[in-house]
């Protein structure tokens, strides 16, 4: 549970700032309304071994959907909670640290770039630990990184790009699943 808390507090911080900094109430309503929901439904019917990364999925989920959005400041606070739960996991300081630069980015195409590396490895611990229950999909986009291609994690079978949003929101392909 404190680790939970630890990845938690940084994003309620964050959006206490820009609730503080607004002054129209129908915006603060909107960033305190995002940063206190719940994980979407989803997520919740996936659940991993390890409960300590099973705590920094969601944040990939929110992570994953800003860059499909297109939201910067979004991906942000998702990759801070995810570098700051992916510290106290053993064998992930690779998803720590490119979290910790997406942070650190306000770039869109530089956070997508990293997340491809994030990707990689959370795909990768995700693998090695095993799932409780649910299952997740390996997607791959052709496309992504210079026509290299990339992978991410989805709960779903259908198809939304973060690399591209929503220039090209179905390119990709289910390559595996995981459960």
């Amino acid at each position: 549970m404190t680790i939970l808390m630890k990845a938690m507090m940084p994003v309620l911080i964050a959006g206490l700032m820009a609730a503080c900094n607004s002054g129209d109430t129908t915006k603060t309503a909107v960033v305190k309304d995002s940063v206190t929901a719940a994980p979407a439904p989803v997520a919740a019917a996936v659940r991993l071994k390890d409960d300590k990364l099973n705590a920094i999925y969601p944040h990939y989920v929110k992570l994953t959907a800003a860059l499909i959005n297109g939201d910067v400041a979004a991906a942000r606070i998702a990759g801070n909670a995810i570098a700051t739960g992916a510290g106290e996991i053993a064998g992930s300081n690779a998803v720590a640290a490119a979290a910790a630069k997406i942070t650190a980015s306000a770039d869109l195409e530089a956070q997508r770039n990293i997340y491809a590396g994030l990707s990689n490895d959370l795909i990768a611990l995700v693998k090695k630990t095993g799932m409780d229950s649910g299952a997740l999909y390996v997607a791959f986009c052709p496309m992504a990184m210079n026509d290299k291609g990339a992978s991410w994690l989805s709960a779903e079978n259908e198809i939304r790009n973060p690399y591209f949003g929503e220039q090209m929101l179905t390119c990709g392909s289910v390559k595996e699943t995981i459960q």
